[in-house]
């Protein structure tokens, strides 16, 4: 676009925490799309690698860490300097629903891409799977939303996934209830939603990607490469798999678990996700393995669309995350758990500059229908990105313009309570972040997870139904 649109007036502070990869790359999609003043932008990170960038644009920078014991002494006062503030938490190891309801009391907006928990969660050897589990944090989160209804907006988990994905799913019932015939009307609730998904026969979704992206020099040995946050991705791969759990599976893994509260919705593995590949389809390679990495949008997903009939579930997919990373991670993982799960802490973040070409193809696969399977998402290269905005990679572009989806539905709904981004309204997310998401597009595919299996070695499946969780597990 030669003309970007201004979304609206930010008039109170804005507090960026985290300036990494993604704080890096909202930036100018702050500055191209929100009216507001300069001097009122405070970035907050404990490493001040890329502080040039701040200084060049006189943007105030606190180099410190925020911790569970001093986020309230830090933010608060620059959170009540006048005007509705905006909280925009990008970063890791900081406690997401105690940010969130800080800013709530302070009268400011929130969003953030995870419910992140504070340094310590992630490796705490003393805690149990369960309760080092996504659903925990959710439900935490959830917990708060009960007790908090209304006020000062804070979206929850609004990045490309968690996120963006939740709107892709939304959009690609729409289509397939367009190109099967149903007769329906677009679903105004969270249980119509969830009739529409279930009476389309959809059994499950993956939010399957696969990243392309190569870097122009070879990954040295013991160094964690990816495209996004290492941390990050180390923190979550290390996590137990976890998967929501829907209502058409008749079998389940040996070391796999339901949870004693909450809502039900998801099981959880007794094994690292970054350790555990399924089966999966991405429209340019075709059918791969994927990690099951745990991720918030597995459960909230399945949550969304469930049908109850008062305490009984009839009705809810499976979902679970099914994720490709690019070579140089996974070989970075290979690695990593070679050498007994232990990460050296050595790592690189790939910057536009460094990768030479590929793309990030980012979707969700509806299976189980009608039509087979239906592939809707992104398919963005390095090349759009980079002539997009400054300081992306594919990957990180389509978090930041979820990012950016996400603030201006806070603004344009400033009074909505704690939201997941499976409650907002898709279409106005989705016009919001197609100009930065390269081709948007669907695929429909007669490929199941019994196809190309080579027939050589017994194998425990269920052929009475392609779809089975059975099939879809690599064992």
């Amino acid at each position: 676009m030669s003309v970007w649109p201004v979304y609206g007036k930010i008039d109170g502070p804005i507090v960026m925490i985290g300036f990494g990869s993604i704080g890096r790359g909202t930036l100018p999609l702050l500055e191209r799309h929100f009216d507001f003043d300069k001097e009122r932008l405070t970035v907050i990170d404990p490493v001040d690698d890329h502080r040039a960038l701040l200084d060049e644009r006189g943007i105030a920078f606190l180099q410190l860490a925020i911790t569970k014991e001093n986020y309230r002494e830090v933010l608060t006062p620059l959170l009540t300097s006048g005007g509705r503030g905006f909280v925009v938490n990008l970063s890791v190891d900081t406690g997401s629903v105690d940010l969130m309801l800080l800013a709530r009391e302070c009268g400011a907006l929130y969003i953030d891409t995870v419910v992140e928990p504070w340094l310590g969660f992630y490796f705490d050897k003393d805690a149990t799977p369960a309760s080092r589990s996504n659903y925990a944090l959710r439900e935490s989160m959830l917990k708060a939303k009960r007790a908090q209804p209304g006020g000062p907006t804070a979206v929850s988990c609004c990045g490309a996934n968690p996120g963006m994905v939740s709107w892709f799913v939304k959009q690609a019932l729409v289509n397939l209830a367009h190109d099967t015939g149903l007769e329906f009307e677009e679903p105004a609730s969270r249980e119509g939603w969830a009739e529409l998904m279930s009476r389309l026969g959809v059994k499950g979704l993956h939010i399957a990607e696969r990243d392309t992206q190569r870097a122009r020099d070879p990954r040295p040995f013991g160094t964690f490469v990816n495209t996004w946050s290492v941390e990050g991705f180390v923190s979550e791969g290390l996590q137990p798999a976890e998967l929501g759990w829907g209502t058409h599976e008749k079998w389940m893994p040996a070391n796999g678990h339901t949870h004693n509260f909450g809502s039900g919705s998801a099981i959880y593995l007794m094994q690292p996700g970054a350790a555990t590949k399924v089966r999966t389809w991405c429209p340019s390679l075709g059918a791969q393995h994927g990690f099951l990495v745990t991720h918030n949008e597995s459960i909230s997903i399945a949550d969304y669309f469930t049908v109850r009939n008062g305490a009984q579930v009839s009705f809810r997919p499976t979902c679970h995350y099914a994720y490709h990373p690019c070579n140089d991670a996974l070989v970075s993982w290979h690695e990593l758990f070679g050498n007994e799960g232990k990460f050296s802490g050595d790592w690189t973040i790939l910057d536009e500059h460094e990768i030479v070409d590929g793309r990030d193809e980012l979707g969700v696969l509806l299976y189980g229908h009608a039509k087979n399977a239906y592939w809707f998402g992104s398919q963005l290269t390095i090349q759009e990105a980079r002539n997009l905005a400054p300081y992306q990679t594919a990957t990180g572009l389509q978090v930041t313009s979820a990012v950016l989806a996400g603030m201006v539905w806070a603004l344009e709904n400033p009074e909505a309570g704690i939201v997941e981004t499976d409650e907002m309204d898709y279409r106005r997310c989705l016009d919001i972040q197609k100009p930065y998401l390269g081709t948007v597009k669907g695929y429909y595919t007669d490929w199941t997870p019994l196809d190309g299996r080579p027939g050589l070695f017994p194998e425990d499946l269920d052929e009475t139904d392609p779809w089975q969780f059975r099939n879809i597990l690599v064992r």
